[in-house]
């Protein structure tokens, strides 16, 4: 099958996800939606308040992604959900007519929000911004979605940092599933449009499962692993990955909530994950930092000063490809806003190159063949200085 971006639809489809492929436990899809298809594996760059940093629409789209998310803490707060749906929705509002995939918003109210109070009914908090009070509902949170127009919506859940005593995560866990079903009554399902469950339970795999088989009792159109990400090491969250997928349904799409670094998203793919989400590409650009295939490279650092050569001659991305390491280190150096936007446009055509290359090599039967060529070439580290 081809790996191109499929055009708008003309008739607007029912929401679904198609499996294509497999090689051991990961997985080629497609998601349908009304605002266009997602292959999968995906990675979704995160666009926060309503723009995914130092990138125009335009450019993200020709990298090759074909979702992008979006916050709902924030844009709750700004510019407000009802000022967006009163502009049309956020597709027009941010000129991105492709799909759309919006957080519930409860991983910025324990991480952001001041004064927070969690009770059976929802979380009251303080904004981060101006102080002013709120309280956000499973109800409320799937309100403001709708109002957002997303193709994607996520229930209102509870997320723990880690290490967590197992009674404070199973407490979190069930009152997540709580609000799952709270969040699923309120789902207006727009024809295309669709709503995903959460698996909470921290590092407790028994946790994990009981949410599981609690979210998928309920139904939902997809499944997301949240409470990730958070402060474990990287061999627990795989561990929980890898018990948790079996359990869920495999004829709908699985998305692993704020991961991670290109490693991460490699090994989840190979335990069955189809989507991702990481302010980290944005991030890292912002600070200097990129990802490449001889994997991560400090800009700021001296050795570059002088080196005429460019990131990587055999890369697609312009960025990598037609600019000096000596000019990158200049901007970054100078904290030049052109600095940002080129390092975040190498590290998302990064990104969206791996999966690329997931969906070829899972096609092809050779996932973790191609996986173990990418590391190695990561293990090599960068070419030589000058």
């Amino acid at each position: 099958m081809t790996d191109t971006p499929a055009a708008a639809p003309t008739e607007t489809p029912e929401f679904g996800f198609t499996l294509h492929a497999t090689d051991g436990a990961a997985r080629r899809g497609t998601v349908t939606t009304a605002h266009g298809e997602i292959r999968t594996p995906a990675f979704m760059p995160v666009g926060t308040q309503a723009t995914v940093k130092c990138m125009y629409p335009a450019q993200v789209r020709e990298l090759g992604a074909d979702v992008v998310l979006g916050n709902t803490y924030h844009l709750m707060l700004r510019p407000t959900a009802e000022r967006v749906a009163k502009l049309g929705g956020l597709h027009r509002f941010m000129n991105w007519p492709h799909p759309i995939l919006t957080d519930s918003g409860g991983f910025q109210v324990m991480s952001l929000a001041q004064l927070r109070k969690i009770t059976e009914k929802g979380v009251t908090f303080r904004s981060h911004v101006d102080g002013s009070k709120h309280e956000l509902t499973p109800e409320r949170s799937i309100e403001i979605q709708g109002l957002l127009g997303s193709n994607i919506q996520m229930q209102l859940d509870e997320c723990v940092s880690l290490p967590a005593p197992r009674k404070e995560m199973e407490r979190a866990m069930e009152l997540s599933l709580r609000w799952a079903e709270r969040s699923k009554a309120a789902f207006f399902g727009k024809r295309g449009h669709g709503i995903f469950g959460i698996v909470q339970g921290g590092d407790d795999e028994a946790l994990r499962l009981r949410s599981a088989a609690g979210l998928t009792g309920i139904g939902f159109h997809g499944y997301a692993l949240g409470g990730l990400a958070v402060g474990e090491p990287q061999e627990v969250m795989l561990r929980v990955i890898a018990a948790t997928t079996p359990a869920l349904p495999a004829d709908k799409p699985r998305y692993l909530m704020g991961v991670g670094t290109p490693h991460d998203i490699l090994e989840a793919i190979a335990r069955g994950i189809d989507m991702f989400d990481c302010v980290m590409p944005t991030r890292a650009g912002r600070h200097g930092q990129v990802f490449t295939r001889f994997g991560r490279i400090n800009l700021k650092n001296a050795r570059h000063a002088d080196d005429p050569r460019p990131l990587d001659e055999t890369s697609d991305c312009p960025a990598a490809r037609d600019w000096s390491r000596a000019y990158l280190h200049h901007l970054v150096r100078t904290g030049e806003a052109l600095g940002a936007m080129l390092l975040t446009w190498v590290n998302l055509a990064y990104y969206q190159s791996l999966t690329k290359g997931a969906r070829a090599a899972i096609e092809a039967g050779r996932y973790l063949d191609w996986k173990a060529e990418v590391e190695e070439g990561w293990a090599k580290g960068d070419i030589a200085p000058l």
